[in-house]
């Protein structure tokens, strides 16, 4: 069994459903990644999925789809995606093993290619 690249809180699941039921017909979930950006060096993308593509990782909770760019899966291994509320904003949180920083204003983070080795030997333990 591989590891599983991200988990999902109850919020960000039932955020999810949101978008899909609120979207176009064909909505089927989103699409998390990361890209160059902002003052840290990177930024967490979200796009709508309508046509998933095969080379993403799926992830589902409660009927909530997110898919998972090739691309952003080293630096995502072990974050629990979430959604909250506040009196200045609402969106999807991060909470990644792999960041190092983030920038003062919160939209942008630097990361590191996670550990497989150490995911690994964390896995062993687990199951032993």
């Amino acid at each position: 069994m591989g590891f599983e690249v991200m988990t999902m809180s109850d919020a960000a699941a039932a955020r999810v459903r949101a978008i899909v039921e609120n979207s176009a017909p064909g909505t089927k979930g989103i699409r998390v990644g990361i890209k160059k950006g902002g003052c840290a060096g990177m930024e967490y993308t979200i796009d709508l999925v309508t046509e998933p593509n095969p080379r993403d990782d799926r992830v589902e909770k409660d009927g909530a789809a997110v898919w998972i760019d090739p691309a952003a899966v080293l630096y995502l291994l072990g974050t629990e995606m979430g959604f909250e509320t506040t009196t200045l904003r609402s969106g999807f949180t991060f909470h990644n093993p792999n960041q190092t920083s983030a920038c003062g204003c919160g939209e942008s983070v630097e990361l590191k290619a996670a550990d497989l080795a150490e995911l690994a030997r964390q896995r062993e333990s687990a199951t032993a």
